[in-house]
């Protein structure tokens, strides 16, 4: 299932950087199917929404929870309940905050929170029997630094999983996979690596890149 976390229009530019249409070389050839559909769908002039992708083939067999996320705590509370029940028939979820996870400065019910993903949800789910994948925005702490500790929050809202991270230049995937599921594990990161090299990085590799660089003279 992907969840889209919709929130209202801030007048932010978030979304609206698709220059990367004007270069088929440099990225169709990830996904060109993907690239093809996007490109065809911002070209028709069509008000972006996210029922375009739901309207079209490129995710078979997926739900789609387009509730807009509340403020308020007992307004959130309702929209988590309809995300679980909705969640009920699927094993892996997307979640697509504004942000990312929560951070200290934006309580849970408080004005803006709803760009934010809490810990106590991703607990919820995970206990639901569910895997689960996360959008998390890079913030300003060292890259490495921040996802070896948003890793370590992973392991800790998820026990028993297997997590994982894949990053871009601007953002890193948190994955949690549940037991059962930990088998797909080597087919998800070969295909990310495959087919999405120089874009999508698998963070193990990038650890041992990270190792492997030399001391530095004094």
């Amino acid at each position: 299932m992907v969840a889209w976390m919709l929130t209202p229009d801030d007048g932010s530019t978030d979304g609206k950087f698709v220059s990367y249409l004007e270069h088929p070389g440099k990225f169709s050839h990830h996904d060109p199917v993907l690239f093809q559909k996007i490109k065809e769908l911002l070209t028709h002039g069509l008000k972006r929404r996210v029922s375009l992708i739901e309207n079209t083939n490129l995710l078979p067999k997926t739900e789609f929870f387009s509730s807009h996320v509340p403020d308020t705590a007992s307004s959130r509370s309702m929209w988590f309940s309809s995300l679980i029940q909705q969640a009920q028939g699927s094993d892996f979820v997307f979640l697509d905050p504004d942000n990312g996870l929560e951070v200290k400065s934006k309580a849970y019910g408080k004005k803006d929170s709803s760009k934010f993903l809490y810990w106590c949800e991703v607990e919820t789910l995970w206990a639901s029997g569910k895997s689960l994948l996360i959008y998390q925005h890079f913030i300003r702490e060292k890259r490495l630094n921040f996802v070896r500790r948003m890793l370590d929050s992973m392991k800790d809202a998820t026990p028993g999983s297997s997590v994982e991270a894949f990053s871009t230049p601007h953002v890193v995937f948190l994955m949690a996979l549940q037991p059962e599921h930990q088998g797909f594990h080597k087919t998800i990161v070969s295909y990310v690596q495959k087919n999405w090299e120089g874009q999508i990085h698998h963070w193990e590799l990038m650890q041992q890149q990270q190792s492997e660089i030399p001391c530095r003279a004094r």
